[in-house]
């Protein structure tokens, strides 16, 4: 029988338990939340006369947890009815539900005693054969398990997600000495297919992978930034985006975990190691004395940063006052802002001889050091530590991919002339000539361990575009934009201009991608694996020709993008859009034409054009019009103003989904789309949909006229707008972009109910959109969304 999970139970309803509750929730599993029974009635609670008998006050604790995950930021659900999978109960009245279950996840107070005690609870009400797991970040795992029956033993392990559950892919799964190995293959499998995680198996070891090498590098960091005399905001400045790392770098980053939480993390390892590592794991008295003060970052208002006004002030470690914030400006980093890729980056900061190439080298070389020294103790290979590192902390590169990029060799003498401690394994692997960690061999990517190279083994679902391009997979390549032979007769067309923005040279390799499909392939995937799936059209491009006055021009391009869309649309063979992360403005209007929607359940969606002074350009509005069209089920009365009205709110208030899920309530997506859990999936998935498309016989839609509400409906759809002009809400010039909008989604001046055809559609929106580009307070919206990055309200 094929392994499945039909229904999971989370033990302890707190950030992480209600976190893990939500993501399985989000994945469509039906969950259990059960918490511990209060000991004290709350002052609500007594008021409306309840007892410590009632229901209501005996599972309060989960309860609050519900009501915490709606309000929560970022959000935990992918959409509020997703509340629904989530039933609550407590320890004491409901264990015997726990019978129900295939998967016990546990997730109370991180106490060893108080783990066993609950897993003797567990092991009585549970089935036999259902897996139980621990969520702890640091305990061991073997030592929960001690005295359980035979079958929990062989379905126990630990599960440690990270934090926030939805949006983190880390999840190392920790097996015990008696872990079936049959679980823990199918755990690891189905934790990346239907849960979306990226797993590392991890040993048995305080903090696990992870948390052992992050903490330890960030206690690394404090340490140099006091014996350099570097300040919190220098070494921010350097130990971000520069180096490969998240905006948050050191400082910011412990803000938003938590100082409370970082200490904690940090004791667990220095209670159980010895030597040097020891020492470093000792938490600095400055920090001890933040704590202590209630400084712990974001959640109490305060800690390394102090935000006063618009203003955000460092802390001072010896003064413990806050100032003005400081950031490292030298002849390194400059020189390492003009190359490209983080490892040119890297390498060029990490070997300058400047203040802020000794402090990055000083952070970086101990690090690296102590990855190989954990090696084999940790987890059993280099790419389980490296993944854990990118998963879990952002890194774009893990420590050995690191060690490479600034080269093994190089930094291997520079350790040993400064008198660190290089791990023999280091130096046996370049006394045996090899002199990198990762290698191609024979087009396979291969990583070092026991004196040879092995190939890594991906999951058969992660198509790596990268890898494709060295195998010599594009069959075509422009600026803007590449076109790949996916195997199996699908194409795809991925775009690479700077934010995946839509030009010209992109429009070109759409109409040649649809034309090589139609002759010689069975469908084609339009994706790419960057930062967003497309974040518009080429904006500094349309602006700079509206500054012009180059009307011809624009016209011109606007026109081509209508058309390339058009031949998505009718194209004879199956085009299946893969959006992830942004999908604003024209990439919103490269999917809705599509045959089908593979979207990454992170999928941020929606026509935001009114937000630079413009209204959608591509055919987006008649898109969005009949994607509500067609999904009136057979039989169902048509209100044809409710489905205008429904448009002119979605574009008008420039509405962004903030999950697939979403945008399939806003319809980007309807029920036939598909979403995707593990964005790695993705292309894979994309790629499935264009086959069974191929394979069913697809046949491109039937062109047909479009029924619009015409004059009356445009007089409604303006009702809204002009209450709130009135009302001081929008500006003259938001009412101007409503009424061009209006005019368009109305269909113009006809008679209610009139059918036209999609040209006539296309033509007004592109007469709208070129009237508002030639409007002086358009461009400034424009000129300020491109300097600033935010709308501007004129």
């Amino acid at each position: 029988m094929a392994f499945s999970i039909k229904k999971a139970a989370v033990l302890g309803s707190g950030v992480m338990g209600s976190g893990i509750a939500a993501h399985l929730a989000n994945v469509g599993i039906p969950v259990l939340l059960l918490d511990i029974v209060p000991k004290e009635l709350t002052k609500e609670e007594s008021a409306k006369g309840l007892s410590l008998e009632d229901k209501a006050v005996r599972n309060r604790m989960a309860n609050s947890a519900l009501a915490r995950l709606l309000k929560q930021k970022p959000a935990p659900l992918t959409h509020k009815d997703r509340l629904s999978y989530i039933s609550i109960g407590n320890l004491e009245d409901d264990l015997e539900k726990l019978s129900e279950v295939d998967w016990i996840i546990e997730v109370v107070v991180e106490n060893l005693d108080v783990k066993k005690k609950m897993f003797e609870q567990v092991d009585q009400y549970r089935k036999k054969g259902s897996i139980v797991s621990s969520n702890t970040s640091g305990i061991s795992v073997n030592a929960m398990a001690e005295g359980r029956s035979e079958d929990f033993q062989k379905h126990f392990l630990g599960t440690h997600f990270f934090n926030p559950p939805r949006y983190l892919k880390l999840l190392e799964i920790i097996p015990t000495e008696k872990t079936n190995a049959e679980v823990l293959t199918n755990m690891k499998q189905y934790s990346e297919d239907v849960l979306g995680k990226g797993v590392v198996i991890a040993k048995d070891t305080p903090n696990f992978i992870a948390n052992r090498i992050g903490t330890y590098g960030l206690l690394v960091t404090v340490r140099e930034m006091l014996k350099g005399g570097y300040s919190i905001g220098e070494v921010d400045s350097i130990t971000g985006t520069l180096i490969g790392r998240p905006k948050s770098a050191t400082f910011r980053t412990l803000d938003v975990v938590g100082l409370d939480t970082f200490i904690h993390v940090a004791n667990n390892v220095y209670d159980q190691v010895d030597g040097e590592e020891k020492q470093v794991f000792e938490v600095p008295e400055f920090m001890r004395k933040m704590h202590e003060n209630g400084w712990l970052g974001s959640k109490s208002g305060q800690g390394f940063y102090l935000k006063k006004g618009k203003d955000i002030l460092e802390l001072n470690p010896e003064t413990f006052e806050y100032g003005p914030r400081k950031s490292l400006k030298t002849p390194g980093i400059e020189m390492a802002k003009q190359v490209k890729g983080t490892a040119q980056k890297m390498k060029a900061l990490v070997y300058s001889e400047d203040k802020a190439g000794k402090l990055l080298w000083d952070i970086m070389a101990p690090v690296l050091a102590i990855s190989a020294e954990l090696l084999g103790g940790i987890a059993d290979d280099i790419v389980s530590i490296d993944n854990a590192m990118k998963w879990g902390f952002g890194w774009r590169l893990g420590p050995f991919e690191t060690w490479d990029a600034i080269g093994v060799e190089k930094s291997v003498q520079k350790m040993e002339e400064q008198g660190i401690q290089v791990p023999s394994r280091v130096k046996e692997m370049l006394e045996a000539g090899n002199n990198s960690f990762y290698k191609e061999i024979d087009g396979k990517r291969c990583y070092f361990s026991n004196g040879e190279y092995i190939e890594i083994i991906r999951n058969p679902k992660v198509i790596d575009l990268q890898q494709l391009k060295k195998e010599g997979k594009v069959l075509k390549k422009n600026s803007g934009a590449n076109l790949i032979d996916l195997g199996d007769g699908v194409l795809l067309l991925e775009f690479q201009s700077p934010n995946n923005a839509i030009g010209f040279d992109i429009i070109q390799m759409i109409n040649y991608a649809i034309d090589e499909t139609e002759k010689n392939y069975k469908g084609l995937v339009i994706g790419n694996q960057g930062k967003n799936f497309c974040v518009g059209a080429n904006l500094a491009m349309i602006l700079m020709a509206a500054q012009d006055d180059d009307a011809f021009e624009i016209n011109m391009v606007v026109r081509q993008f209508q058309q390339a869309m058009m031949r998505i649309k009718y194209s004879e063979k199956p085009v299946v859009a893969a959006p992830f992360g942004m999908t604003l403005g024209g990439g919103a209007e490269v999917c809705l034409p599509c045959a089908h929607i593979q979207a990454s359940m992170e999928t941020y969606i929606g026509l935001v054009e009114t937000g630079v002074g413009l209204i959608p350009g591509g055919g987006g509005n008649k898109e969005l019009f009949l994607k509500l069209l067609n999904d009136i089920p057979n039989g169902m009365e048509l209100d044809l103003q409710k489905i205008a009205n429904r448009v002119f709110e979605t574009i008008a208030m420039a509405k962004v989904s903030t999950s697939a899920e979403e945008g399939r309530e806003n319809h980007f997506l309807n029920d036939r789309d598909g979403i995707s859990v593990n964005g790695d999936h993705l292309l894979y998935d994309a790629k499935q949909a264009v086959l069974t498309l191929h394979d069913q016989g697809y046949k491109p839609p039937v062109r047909r006229k479009i029924p619009v509400t015409g004059e009356t409906g445009y007089a409604t759809l303006l009702l809204g707008a002009e209450a709130m002009h009135l009302s001081g809400y929008i500006s003259d010039h938001d009412m101007k972009i409503a009424k061009k909008l209006a005019y368009v989604i109305a269909g113009g001046k006809l008679p209610f109910g009139t059918e036209v055809d999609e040209q006539y559609l296309l033509d007004l929106e592109r007469e709208a959109f070129l009237s508002l580009i030639a409007e002086p307070k358009s461009q400034q919206r424009m000129q300020h969304m491109l300097m600033k990055g935010k709308p501007l309200r004129n």
